[in-house]
């Protein structure tokens, strides 16, 4: 395949390491690759290079990533935007959607899952439900990232909108998601 043909990737990840091993593995696999660790870099390699495919990180340098998924369709209309995170919730999974993004993984994630989301035609989802109901912790921290994505990722105004003191707020968001 002459390299001008491969399948343009943007990842965006500001984890220099993770970013670094992505965009080799992806290259390795026939991809011509772009890495970017912040929004302003991402959406000008987005506006030259007109990605096919984005691996987008949910956290980017403390903001949402969300904020990128219009401009990054903008660049690209046919683009296939994948949200990556460290901290999978309901909320912004279903925010990352109704945004433009085409799916949504939890990290850690290898290569293959990456380019099997990338290239699924229809959103993965795990289709056994739970046969008990979330727990009271599970909740709490699906409507903290509920909350926090309706206030853009502002730890103060989503503090004030759950009635919680900020430095709550920061421990209860320190801490991995709870179990379901």
């Amino acid at each position: 395949m002459n390299p001008q043909d491969a399948p343009h990737i943007l990842v965006i990840d500001d984890d220099p390491a993770f970013n670094r091993v992505l965009t080799r593995a992806l290259g390795q696999r026939g991809f011509t690759v772009f890495g970017a660790a912040d929004p302003e870099n991402a959406l000008e390699l987005a506006r030259q290079h007109e990605p096919e495919y984005v691996v987008l990180d949910l956290n980017i340098g403390g903001s949402s990533g969300l904020r990128l998924i219009k401009p990054l369709l903008a660049a690209n209309p046919d683009c296939r935007i994948l949200v990556l995170t460290g901290y999978a919730s309901i909320a912004t999974t279903v925010d990352a959607i109704k945004l433009g993004a085409t799916q949504y993984l939890a990290k850690p994630a290898d290569v293959d899952a990456i380019l099997k989301a990338l290239s699924a035609t229809d959103v993965l989802i795990d289709d056994e439900v739970a046969a008990s109901p979330m727990s009271v912790d599970r909740l709490e921290w699906e409507h903290i990232q509920r909350v926090l994505a309706e206030n853009d990722g502002n730890i103060s105004a989503t503090a004030r909108a759950l009635k919680m003191h900020r430095r709550t707020l920061q421990r209860k968001l320190a801490k991995r998601p709870v179990r379901e």
